[in-house]
């Protein structure tokens, strides 16, 4: 059999730092040690690194974003495997779904535990994510991330805890697949995401969250922006001052995306009484089915970058 043809993209996080001996602080030092492991024990593959930067995730922007894109773009790789911090892993994973028009299989892994600490997930995560990417069953699933040997699709997954190696969760779904046994094993295939030919990121698309008596004086600052994302209460739902200043940003024009800051569920136009869903998606605010603020900004950022304001209630039906 040909050994198939893998692209590797270090990009820095977690599963490139090391835990200080003396303080405990985990922090890049300059090295990347995982960047050694281009070979693996029974994977007939070959490897070509690239290493466009190395940066905590908190520091990912849709720019490095875009130049993981390009770098697949340009790939004649049989697969990608991407090496990410896990903080914002969801976000860059969800955005190359929003993107990508390769069919070959991309997967995302990281680590809960630096490189050096007892326990380090990061050598087993990467095998697991090596072994996905290779899988014929991979093709035409989108973009995937592999953590703690489950496989999420990159549209449901989010770090649900911020400490365990299990972390990563698909809320409303659960994981599409499993790494057993050095086998992989799907469940079933996502719906295929909607996908944009985006020319311009650089736009400002903020995420409030809302909460018990909020007021206008967040929307009060707004006036700049191209986009607002509301987490919202429940179904849907804003304190009645919020939904007040909601409905005059509409108003003004700006594309207004509706989610929840609950776990799991959708987003559904729901109750008719002063900042219900219903009255809100009446004044012209968009709802973001069972996405998340993150994700659903994403989605919002791709839309309007590809020029489809006007596909709006197409998109966000």
């Amino acid at each position: 059999m040909t050994p198939k043809n893998l692209l590797l993209i270090h990009t820095g996080g977690t599963i490139s730092m090391k835990a200080n001996e003396e303080t405990g602080a985990v922090d890049q030092d300059g090295k990347n040690p995982i960047a050694s492991l281009n070979e693996f024990p029974g994977i007939d593959a070959v490897f070509s690194v690239k290493e466009p930067f190395q940066i905590p995730s908190p520091h990912m922007t849709v720019n490095e974003m875009m130049t993981i894109k390009e770098l697949i773009d340009q790939t004649e790789a049989e697969g990608v495997v991407i090496t990410h911090g896990t903080d914002t892993m969801e976000e860059t994973a969800y955005f190359l779904d929003l993107t990508l028009t390769k069919r070959i299989p991309v997967v995302f892994t990281g680590a809960m535990r630096s490189s050096n600490e007892t326990g380090s997930d990061g050598p087993s995560n990467l095998i697991s994510a090596v072994k996905t990417a290779m899988s014929e069953e991979a093709h035409d699933k989108g973009v995937l991330v592999v953590m703690n040997d489950a496989i999420h699709s990159a549209r449901y997954v989010t770090k649900a805890n911020c400490g365990t190696l299990a972390a990563f969760q698909s809320p409303d779904t659960g994981p599409i697949g499993v790494v057993l046994n050095n086998t992989v094993h799907f469940f079933h295939t996502p719906m295929p995401s909607d996908t944009f030919d985006i020319k311009n990121v650089n736009l400002t698309i903020p995420v409030l969250t809302a909460y018990a008596g909020m007021d206008t004086f967040l929307f009060n600052q707004l006036s700049s922006c191209d986009g607002l994302v509301i987490e919202a209460l429940g179904q849907g739902n804003l304190p009645p001052a919020a939904a007040q200043a909601v409905i005059e940003l509409i108003q003004s024009g700006l594309p207004v995306l509706i989610t929840s800051r609950c776990v799991s569920g959708i987003v559904q136009p729901t109750y008719s009484y002063e900042g219900g869903g219903r009255t809100l998606q009446e004044a012209g605010a968009l709802f973001s089915g069972g996405l998340n603020g993150q994700k659903a900004r994403l989605k919002l950022l791709a839309a309007l970058s590809a020029g489809r304001k006007e596909d709006l209630p197409a998109i966000f039906p």
